[in-house]
């Protein structure tokens, strides 16, 4: 199976992403400016092989570039086959993971979780995937949560091989060092930077990329299983990747509307009136929550009069 050497080139990235800056009254009357970092645009499409495939969506992985392309060029340079990941029914992740791999020559597995998913039909993410020649494997809900577990590991490596493990969301050392790519992008054009967090591995890059003077602000999406977990992790994160604690970053844990992919009827009628303001297509699982974030806190007087804000904008709809 042969790997290309030049990864940027087979998934052809566009860095360094666009900043949009967005004319909004309610940042505007506190004296804010409101940046967009486009990185839904570092990779507007993945180039599909129709002749193959035949007539498909185009898939815009938006800024999983970030951290998959580290970890794929360390299975190229190892000399590994295979890719086995973790996600949820609808993880950008597991679609990202499945797209670079066929363009890439790699194998790739997904382990997704809901084993009540296996005989159901495929919703068009997991369709996707499959489409891109991934092997689904469904497991319960209470083993998907010890997926780190060696037990669990040896029993997937004796199912399915050898491969390279890459953790849910592709958030491990590799992948914040990734990350700081969109830090050193965002050097002094904001006072705060924002993004959306689930695995927490784009916020571990982004803080340590950013200059003196800025800090990095994370939106959790999920609703935390135990106090202070995401923080954990997010600290584990910057340890492996950088030997230590890296710039200046908080969490803002108040807007994960119940959990992930949940949403409240507040979250829904902000992003519509966002989309109609501005006239940007809102993610809801992450960027609706992060916009939602962002406003609240201006509204609340969270930034100084005079100061610039950066969301972070890591997929489309």
């Amino acid at each position: 199976m042969k790997h290309p050497v030049d990864l940027a080139t087979a998934l052809r990235p566009r860095p360094p992403s666009p900043l949009q800056e967005i004319e909004d009254e309610r940042f505007a009357r506190r004296g804010v400016r409101l940046l967009l970092k486009r990185d839904d645009l570092i990779h507007t499409t993945l180039p599909w092989d129709t002749a193959a495939l035949g007539p498909v969506e185009l898939y815009p992985p938006g800024n999983k570039w970030r951290k998959l392309a580290p970890n794929l060029r360390a299975a190229a340079a190892a000399g590994e086959r295979a890719l086995l990941t973790f996600g949820g029914a609808y993880s950008n992740h597991l679609r990202a993971t499945a797209a670079a791999g066929r363009l890439l020559g790699f194998a790739t597995i997904g382990v997704v979780r809901g084993d009540e998913l296996a005989d159901a039909p495929r919703n068009p993410s997991l369709a996707r995937c499959a489409a891109d020649g991934m092997r689904l494997h469904f497991i319960d809900r209470a083993r998907y949560r010890r997926r780190a577990d060696p037990e669990v590991l040896a029993e997937l490596h004796e199912r399915f091989g050898a491969f390279r493990l890459i953790p849910e969301g592709g958030s491990n050392a590799l992948a914040a060092q990734g990350c700081t790519e969109l830090g050193r992008e965002l050097r002094g054009t904001a006072d705060t930077v924002a993004v959306a967090c689930g695995t927490g591995g784009t916020l571990a890059g982004l803080a340590a990329g950013l200059g003196p003077g800025q800090r990095a602000l994370g939106f959790p999406v999920l609703k935390g299983g135990r106090p202070h977990f995401l923080q954990e992790t997010v600290e584990e994160l910057q340890r492996a990747a950088f030997g230590g604690p890296r710039g200046d970053w908080r969490l803002e844990e108040r807007f994960h509307c119940g959990g992930y992919a949940r949403r409240t009827p507040e979250l829904d009628a902000f992003a519509t009136a966002f989309e109609d303001r501005h006239g940007l297509p809102v993610e809801r699982i992450y960027v609706a929550k992060l916009l939602y974030g962002l406003t609240t806190l201006a509204e609340e007087g969270a930034f100084a009069p005079g100061s610039t804000v950066a969301a972070v904008i890591t997929g489309t709809p």
